[in-house]
């Protein structure tokens, strides 16, 4: 498929008119599917009151569209309408459009012409009921109304509340329904919507090879977000491990009254550099409403970048320290030994393995000083930063990346706030031995500002093994 494509024919164009009985979570499922958190989303019925189209679109191309469409009201009164206007089963599609023309401008059945349009201008059918609440005769007629229409559909069962007829549900729905799923709107993993997408290319013949197009767009379209996420971590690490606050002192001048100035400098770039990284990745995956907080702890300032606890969550122990610094050490010793054939009988590895762990502890509890230049022009620089302290790149890594999870996770139904969260143990123990050595040695030449820019994609591969690592780490918390 390629932008070409946009002018298609509209009947090639799969639309999903999604239906169901009002605040039943037809716009959740709406903005889940269209990945768009614009969609007003409410708990008083009658939220949505006319039909709204939204394409889901990649590249400009339209793979699919979801209308979401208001509840019935009055079902039982429009299928007695249906019933007393047909003479046999063959013109049943025809008398429910007929009915749409007819009270069209009828206030009373306002919501059902909306609803019933798109459907009989071809768009397929998503039913939408609530798992918590008991099947009743209400709903019996919308089925039946739906399956006058004779358009392909299918049936999903979002559990709003927190009792549990899905059982029920399941036995009703299948005498009406080809295809019948439980579906949480709001916390369905993205695998779960291709199952949908598959489930009507399977209804509707003719749109299969669109939806089965749209598929591998959507899962590229996935893998190139996740890439581009990546992306901005990268570059938010080689930034923030890196920075530096400088000011000017006269010949004479003592810099050590500078020091609270430029560290409270330092830090607000550091916590403004990693808001602008959080807001590039909820912009890669359309969360543009996003609101989000950290973790809901005793002090207000516990979740800040610079606390004694977030250092406590995502810093790692001395040992660890010390365990990574050694393998980070000993890769850059490697060198040594390969450079003189060996003849060091190892010597190199183990020198740079003492050394890169005896740095490793010796920063866990060291900040930074500020350094002077030399004089020149009749002045001095004095210089803040970086900060030789390894606890502060995993800090920064292991932030962004459990927003990056959260994020990327998130279905655009969801509006409440994005919490983000702790968990036991610590993620670096997914990671290979290896992969922690040659990530640790990419931070240590970061916070030394000795990192080549040539080697960002280096790091960027580092980081998508990181990447990897959380997200199963993340899954065995749960």
């Amino acid at each position: 498929m390629d932008a070409n494509d946009t002018g298609k024919a509209a009947d090639s164009l799969p639309r999903f008119a999604v239906v169901g009985h009002p605040n039943k979570g037809k716009s959740s499922v709406v903005a889940t599917l269209a990945q768009n958190d614009s969609i007003a989303i409410a708990m008083e019925p009658g939220t949505t009151r006319d039909s709204h189209r939204y394409p889901m679109k990649v590249d400009d191309v339209t793979l699919y569209e979801l209308i979401d469409t208001p509840g019935f009201q009055r079902p039982r009164k429009l299928l007695a309408w249906l019933q007393g206007h047909s003479l046999s089963a063959s013109d049943r599609p025809d008398t429910v459009a007929a009915f749409v023309n007819q009270h069209s401008d009828d206030p009373r059945y306002h919501d059902e012409c909306e609803l019933l349009r798109p459907i009989v201008a071809g768009a397929g059918i998503i039913y939408v009921v609530d798992g918590s609440v008991p099947y009743n005769r209400e709903h019996e007629a919308e089925m039946n109304i739906l399956r006058w229409t004779g358009r392909p559909s299918l049936a999903l069962i979002n559990q709003i509340g927190s009792d549990d007829y899905s059982a029920d549900w399941e036995a009703a729905l299948g005498q009406y329904f080809q295809i019948v799923r439980r579906f949480d709107a709001v916390r369905a993993p993205f695998e779960k919507h291709l199952d949908l997408l598959r489930s009507f290319g399977e209804l509707a013949p003719n749109w299969r090879e669109t939806l089965d197009a749209a598929l591998e767009y959507l899962q590229a379209l996935k893998f190139g977000r996740d890439h581009q996420a990546l992306e901005q971590i990268a570059d938010a690490l080689i930034d923030m491990l890196g920075h530096q606050e400088t000011a000017r002192l006269g010949e004479h001048q003592d810099a050590r009254p500078l020091l609270p100035q430029l560290r409270q400098r330092w830090q607000a770039w550091q916590r403004e550099r990693e808001q602008r990284q959080r807001r590039a990745v909820e912009d890669i995956y359309l969360h543009r409403r996003l609101q989000r907080e950290e973790s809901d702890l005793t002090l207000p300032d516990e979740s800040d970048l610079f606390s004694e606890r977030t250092r406590q969550l995502w810093g790692i122990s001395k040992g660890q320290l010390a365990a990574a610094g050694f393998g980070a050490g000993a890769v850059g010793g490697a060198g040594l030994d390969a450079v003189t054939f060996g003849h060091s009988l190892g010597t190199g590895a183990l020198v740079g393995g003492l050394l890169g762990a005896a740095g490793s502890y010796f920063y866990s509890d060291k900040l930074n000083k500020v350094k002077v230049g030399p004089l020149s022009g009749g002045f001095r620089e004095a210089v803040y930063g970086p900060l030789k302290d390894p606890q502060f790149a995993y800090v920064v890594l292991g932030r962004a990346l459990v927003h990056w999870y959260q994020v990327s996770q998130r279905n655009h139904a969801g509006r409440d706030v994005l919490v983000v969260t702790d968990s036991d143990g610590h993620w670096l123990d997914v990671l290979s031995r290896g992969d922690r050595n040659a990530l640790q040695k990419s931070l240590q030449a970061l916070a030394r500002r000795r990192f080549d820019p040539s080697k960002r994609q280096r790091l960027i591969e580092q980081l998508e093994l990181a990447q990897q690592a959380f997200a199963q780490w993340q899954l065995e918390q749960f």
